[in-house]
């Protein structure tokens, strides 16, 4: 048995490289056509969403907002969505930018978004209750763009899993159908 996984390592790593570049060229799915237009990177799709949000949240008036104890936790609120926004993110987004189509860089972004999500969500349900009409509004929508955004990398993530997944399972076919050399049958000297 150890000679047989003796031959078969020593056959694998005596293969050309070329043996496992499986796809031919016309087999490339539309992401990895060079012809096609890359995707855009994580940031490209969340910027814009957080762009607003900060402009948004940065402008609110709070000494308009009516007094109390959701105004002093959505100060504080507000406060934690401009550190995440301006210190926490762009850090962790030049992480995912320079490896858009792993998943372990990019995660974290998606856990942070939907944390911040939930923020900026308690922001706006407070400011139902006891901010001025148009601030209510510009919450919504930067609340929207934010929903909106998230939802474009988490549906991104997953076809890149679902096509690492597939060039997984063409690889391992690839593999299996590749003739197990042979092992020399050695006979023991007399």
């Amino acid at each position: 048995m150890r000679i047989l996984l003796a031959a078969f390592i020593l056959a694998m790593l005596s293969m050309p490289s070329n043996v496992f570049a499986v796809q031919s060229p016309t087999s490339l799915t539309h992401s990895d056509s060079p012809a096609s237009n890359p995707p855009p990177p994580p940031s490209g799709l969340l910027e814009p969403a957080l762009d607003a949000l900060q402009q948004t949240v940065g402008a609110l008036k709070l000494d308009k907002w009516k007094g109390g104890t959701v105004r002093t936790e959505a100060s504080a609120n507000i406060k934690s969505i401009l550190q995440d926004v301006q210190v926490t993110l762009p850090p962790m987004l030049k992480v995912a930018d320079a490896e858009p189509n792993t998943m372990s860089k990019v995660l974290p972004v998606i856990r942070n978004i939907d944390a911040l999500y939930d923020v900026v969500l308690r922001v706006f349900e407070a400011s139902r209750v006891v901010a001025p009409g148009e601030q209510i509004t510009q919450l919504q929508q930067a609340l929207s763009g934010l929903d909106h955004a998230r939802h474009e990398l988490k549906d991104r993530l997953e076809e890149t899993a679902a096509a690492q997944e597939q060039r997984i399972h063409e690889l391992q076919t690839a593999l299996q159908a590749q003739a197990v050399p042979a092992c020399p049958v050695v006979s023991a000297p007399t």
